[in-house]
């Protein structure tokens, strides 16, 4: 990790594809589980450098994308409230719920935030005792445990006044759903770097195994999704199906044993709703019985919110690898980083949103289609970038 460039060398990046093409000799279909190794693949192009041959599949890696509709509009009945301080990392503020967004939300009067660590909601509450803080704590193993430790210092330190609303979700419960599917395609996972350096990777194996495919642990520069992809592919190609890890530098065998405990300590399993995917048993997480005074959802009674996800959106089909983003009908159309309409538009870790922002341009029009001009960027927007083609090496 001393210097990013040196993941992202393109003359070491023509040697890794090299190396790919003189391997492959069939089709094989790839999924990352991490939305910043879509983001990484798009930006880069790496997709276009690959062979024909290979297709990386874009999974349901996006922590903010995967966060189901009616937990965002438990969040914003929460954040609605006069009592409420509400605390959000920026990148869920424009996340729309059933008919509205917390910037909404503070438009008309809340008191909605932006932190940058829970720790900071955490003080405010120390700050101002006649208010209620509440964290919307989201994401994969990554973030679960600060959110786990905050929730730890309250206890400790007596601060009564601090709730975490939670939507923490695991991978391995969704790879295993993924290959459950009738309609999975998936031949070989590149596995998320960043959550590996947390829960390590005793949990694939067994994975690996019964449903007979590689997983790879990968990192996040255009070096480290080559490497991912050519250990992946050498397994394919031999009929291998095991566990391999191309990301040592950051990933124990074993991930941050005292993380661990920390969430062992603070969450138990529990089934998890998936934004249009639906409910994964025994993916997601819930503050234990222990701390069950600091759940948001418990403290405000909103456990009885249900939503339907909006017809138009496909980002479900999106998330599970059915769809590319630009096949989506709404597509740069009615669906845009200015009007979206799920969350996969609008996260910095979306597939849509990275297929708009560095792919828009170069994709050909749908019959009928009127493609979004390219304009200026203006805050909140994001405009297209456009990617060099597949013989252009200065992609990586």
């Amino acid at each position: 990790m001393k210097y990013i460039d040196e993941f992202q060398d393109p003359d070491l990046a023509a040697r890794l594809l090299d190396d790919i093409r003189a391997t492959v000799t069939r089709p094989w279909a790839l999924m990352e589980v991490c939305g910043g190794q879509t983001h990484s693949i798009i930006r880069h192009g790496i997709d276009q450098l690959l062979p024909d041959e290979v297709e990386l599949i874009h999974g349901p890696g996006c922590p903010v994308c995967v966060t189901p509709l009616e937990v965002i509009d438990k969040a914003l009945e929460i954040a609605s409230r006069p009592e409420v301080i509400f605390c959000s990392f920026g990148d869920m503020l424009r996340v729309p719920g059933s008919g509205r967004d917390l910037f909404q939300v503070r438009a008309e009067g809340g008191d909605v935030r932006v932190v940058y660590s829970p720790l900071d909601a955490l003080r405010l509450a120390e700050e101002n005792p006649d208010r209620e803080v509440v964290f919307f704590g989201i994401g994969f193993e990554t973030t679960a445990p600060p959110n786990a430790m905050t929730v730890h210092q309250a206890r400790r330190r007596g601060i009564r006044n601090f709730s975490l609303l939670v939507s923490h979700v695991r991978v391995p419960p969704a790879i295993e759903a993924i290959m459950q599917s009738p309609d999975c395609r998936v031949q070989a996972f590149l596995a998320a770097g960043h959550v590996c350096s947390v829960m390590g990777t005793a949990e694939y194996p067994a994975l690996a195994e019964r449903f007979r495919v590689p997983i790879v642990v990968t990192g996040f520069e255009p070096l480290d999704v080559l490497e991912g992809v050519r250990r992946t592919v050498r397994q394919l190609e031999r009929g291998e199906h095991t566990v391999d890890n191309a990301y040592p530098r950051a990933v124990p065998p074993e991930g941050n044993p005292a993380a661990r405990a920390m969430l062992d300590d603070v969450f138990e399993v529990a089934d998890r709703a998936w934004r249009g995917i639906g409910v994964i048993p025994d993916s997601g997480w819930r503050l234990s019985a222990r701390y069950r005074d600091y759940d948001a959802e418990h403290r405000f009674q909103v456990g009885d919110i249900t939503t339907l996800e909006p017809a138009e959106c496909r980002s479900g089909e999106v998330l599970q690898g059915l769809l590319k983003p630009h096949e989506c009908e709404a597509f740069g159309t009615t669906c845009t980083p200015r009007t979206p309409l799920g969350a996969t538009m609008v996260s910095s870790e979306g597939a849509c949103a990275a297929y708009y922002l560095y792919r828009r341009l170069d994709l050909p029009a749908r019959p009928g289609s009127r493609p979004s001009p390219a304009v200026a960027p203006t805050a909140g927007d994001t405009t297209a970038v456009r990617v060099p083609n597949r013989e252009d090496s200065s992609v990586v």
